[in-house]
């Protein structure tokens, strides 16, 4: 007999009631009273469980009743309602076989464990409900990101994971070699040019720059994919390796930038509000009080906008609330942008016009020499969460803001040549996707929204 998702008996229990079904899944909970019992059994299709109830009758009862939580088993039997129950419903077992049997080895054997000890058996906690819960939100949240550009008319791309250039200017990036860099006594003498490409390579840290290439033949496109960053951080919300949403416009100034990142991240939140109201639940009752409240704030306001310039002043207004000072020229602190978000505007604040210094070489040069057109969306509960600028689109301003910025030509030849060959403004931005996840679930800390968390010291699968 066919398999039944657990998650389509939730769907419409009606159309498989009294009537015999099979589910299979993993043990949650067994009680055991003696001449009956019940299973708590979750398939992972639903964040819901089922309970199984199951009798003496049966010939393997005795062992049944002794299966640990977390064994698998396969359940045949018939969908009985219980409308006075706590539980609309009930499969009541005909026939149990056990597929694999946990023992008390098995790290899961509480129904509460701290968020660190989960961390150690990673490869284990997507079976708890916080993990279950956050996984699902992340996989519903990556359907509707493709969902909303694609109705959008965006061409989504496919950007290299390799790339030649440091493209956010900086330091902390990952160099990819075959060279075996701990032997102590090489045949050779390791060069960039005796390596696999013949030039240092990096895993890349972003793919606006292949992006906007793309962009200037589609128009609209968008990248979804993995980024690395080799910074020595171990804060909440650093990771060594992490997905970002990279969408490029052409035409689009800054304002229009703007609008689009707002209309993104409402359309988000409200397909989660939609789709995934078992999991915002639980993580509002159980993660953070105020989670659906300030989701639904976020939905049913205009988004503020000021200038770094403004920011700035507001924030000089109350440096005696910040461990480290607010001024003019200072790249924003996490304890600056919260303020500003939670407690200034009391909702998502996009700041502008940033100073040249603080900011990566590709985005467009105010008139005053001193700014640029770029625009970071802060919100309340974890700061910064997306950030975007109007790319330079003038030759000769990119190209000396490469030489600004300590670069080479030789490695921005032909990022500079789209400015030559039917240039037109055009903007973008970056959404890191594990920080959005950490906004819409509450969780603290982005080891424990993604499955296996890459960061200093720590690859262990």
């Amino acid at each position: 007999m066919k398999k039944i998702d657990i998650k389509e008996i939730f769907k419409n229990p009606n159309e498989f009631v009294n009537k015999k079904i099979n589910v299979g899944g993993w043990v949650r909970t067994v009680r055991d009273l003696k001449n009956f019992g019940f299973i708590e059994l979750n398939d992972g299709t639903t964040f819901n469980s089922i309970q199984v109830v199951f009798n003496a009758e049966m010939e393997n009862y005795s062992s049944v009743a002794k299966i640990n939580t977390g064994s698998s088993i396969f359940v045949e039997g018939n969908l009985v309602l219980t409308p006075e129950n706590k539980q609309p419903f009930e499969i009541h077992a005909s026939k149990i076989e056990v597929l694999n049997e946990t023992n008390e080895e098995y790290p899961l054997q509480k129904k509460r464990h701290s968020i660190e000890f989960l961390r150690e058996i990673a490869y284990l906690r997507p079976r708890t409900n916080l993990f279950n819960a956050v996984f699902r939100v992340r996989s519903e949240s990556a359907f509707a990101i493709h969902k909303f550009f694609n109705e959008r008319g965006f061409v989504y791309t496919h950007t290299p994971i390799i790339t030649g250039f440091d493209c956010e200017g900086g330091s902390d990036v990952f160099r990819v070699t075959i060279h075996n860099l701990y032997d102590e006594n090489p045949k050779e003498k390791f060069t960039p040019e005796n390596d696999f490409f013949g030039k240092k390579v990096f895993l890349s840290p972003t793919g606006q720059l292949e992006g906007e290439a793309l962009a200037l033949a589609f128009g609209k496109i968008y990248t979804f994919g993995p980024t690395f960053r080799s910074e020595n951080s171990n804060t909440t919300r650093h990771a060594s390796e992490f997905w970002m949403i990279e969408p490029e416009v052409a035409f689009n100034e800054l304002e229009e930038n703007m609008d689009l990142i707002e209309d993104m991240v409402k359309y988000l939140i409200n397909y989660l509000l939609e789709h995934c109201k078992t999991e915002l639940e639980f993580f509002n009752n159980f993660v953070d009080k105020g989670l659906l409240d300030r989701l639904k704030n976020v939905v049913e306001n205009n988004f503020a906008r000021v200038t770094y310039t403004e920011a700035i002043k507001l924030l000089e207004k109350n440096n005696d609330k910040f461990e480290f000072k607010a001024y003019w020229g200072c790249d924003m602190q996490s304890e600056h942008e919260k303020y500003l978000s939670e407690v200034i505007f009391k909702k998502p604040v996009f700041v502008t016009d940033y100073p040249k210094e603080i900011k990566a070489f590709y985005m467009r040069l105010n008139d005053d020499n001193k700014t640029v057109r770029a625009c970071d969306l802060l919100v309340p509960g974890i700061g910064e969460m997306v950030g975007g600028s109007e790319r330079e689109e003038r030759y000769e301003v990119l190209k000396q803001r490469v030489k600004e910025c300590g670069l080479k030509d030789a490695d921005y030849w032909w990022y500079e040549n789209l400015r030559k060959f039917g240039s037109v403004k055009h903007s973008g931005f970056g959404l890191g996707f594990e920080r959005f996840i950490m906004y819409v679930t509450g969780v603290s800390n982005i080891r424990d929204v993604q499955l296996f968390p890459r960061t200093p010291k720590n690859c262990e699968y």
